[in-house]
């Protein structure tokens, strides 16, 4: 009798772990790819997002989803493209050979473009924070965009110069890249529509940390402000500089100088400083505050300005998914279009060519050492 209860007892327990790796089986891991530059100048920036990113595939796996019948488990396969236009579609072909569902990325708008080519031939969708006009208008289904574009900024910053701040002569420096002439082009067409004047427009590159022999040549055309497009690795130097050569005029500038690496690096230097947002406030968004209390709470850091964007980006594809009931690509992909998610940073919904429909847009000023906001 003994023998009889040890075999049925067998028996069960074999169909116990049979039923119970059936189970782990049966759940499907859903890959989502993430680029930005998480290596040199620019990579403050990508840790950043990384960590948006990877808040979200945490929240997301803690609700034990089920989409298509099955249990999903969201994994972030992150990749490092150094902000390199020429790794953009190398990364882009890597995340796509790993059979990743969706992209949140890339960061700079000179990688985003050429990879974004690669995720539209493979039909996963990508999004991403590039504001460069071109990345939406190529015609491609798959792209989106999370915040407004350069043109948006750029017509509002311009505008803000000059009917605002009543200035009338400009310099404007541009670094060469995607995101930093498209930015800028956008900036000093919106100060001449406005009124004003542009007299210097020079260039530099997004590894440059001298800008003394620049700035002297516009100090001789007596500039109201100095308008940069580019990243804060080279405005903060640009804005210590230019009161060591006693420009004592406003820096303006776009996003990616709107951060705390940049009054680091400018120190005292960055009183008065100007850049926008192409987006909200935080604070004034229904679910910012509770955001940044999660973040400070999770990762004992302040939140960086793109960080809440990639954590919506992984949120609105997986939103596209449940409303699809499938994480497919190909089937989720219209959902995506149509979605209509009330993100951390915006109302999410796209047009036709994938912007949204409601690209908000913020300027700030430093004050005190902080971006304080003086137009939304």
């Amino acid at each position: 009798m003994n023998r009889h209860i040890k075999i049925g007892t067998l028996a069960t327990l074999t169909f116990l772990f049979a039923l119970a790796a059936g189970s782990v089986q049966s759940q499907e891991v859903v890959k989502i790819g993430f680029a930005s530059p998480l290596t040199g100048p620019q990579a403050n920036y990508g840790k950043d997002n990384q960590n948006g990113a990877q808040m979200a595939i945490d929240e997301l796996n803690a609700q034990n989803l089920t989409i298509g019948g099955k249990p999903v488990k969201f994994q972030l396969l992150a990749e490092d493209d150094q902000a390199e236009p020429k790794q953009g579609p190398l990364i882009a072909q890597k995340l796509v050979d790993a059979k990743v569902a969706g992209v949140v990325g890339h960061f700079n708008s000179g990688v985003t473009i050429p990879a974004s080519r690669v995720y539209n031939e493979a039909g996963i969708p990508e999004l991403s924070v590039s504001t460069n006009v071109k990345y939406t208008h190529q015609g491609f289904k798959t792209a989106f965009r999370l915040m407004a574009d350069d043109n948006k900024q750029g017509t509002m910053l311009g505008e803000f110069a000059v009917q605002a701040l009543r200035l009338q002569r400009f310099a404007v420096i541009d670094d060469a890249t995607a995101y930093g002439q498209g930015l800028a082009d956008a900036f000093e067409a919106s100060v001449r529509a406005s009124g004003g004047q542009v007299v210097r427009h020079e260039h530099t590159n997004d590894k440059a940390v001298d800008f003394n022999a620049l700035l002297t040549t516009i100090k001789a055309a007596k500039p109201d402000a100095i308008f940069f497009g580019g990243y804060d690795a080279q405005a903060g130097p640009m804005a210590r500089q230019m009161k060591l050569l006693g420009l004592n005029i406003p820096l303006m500038g776009g996003e990616t100088m709107n951060s705390a690496k940049f009054i680091e690096l400018a120190g005292p230097a960055a009183e008065g400083s100007i850049a926008s947002t192409p987006g909200a406030a935080l604070a004034s968004r229904p679910y910012g505050t509770a955001f940044v209390a999660k973040y400070k709470a999770k990762y004992k850091q302040d939140v960086g300005l793109y960080t809440p964007y990639f954590y919506d980006g992984v949120m609105a594809i997986a939103a596209a998914m449940k409303a699809a009931d499938s994480t497919d690509p190909a089937k989720y992909l219209p959902a995506l279009a149509k979605i209509k998610y009330e993100g951390v940073t915006a109302d999410i919904a796209f047009d036709q060519n994938g912007d949204l429909t409601k690209g908000l847009l913020t300027i700030f000023v430093v004050k005190d050492g902080k971006w304080e906001v003086v137009k939304k």
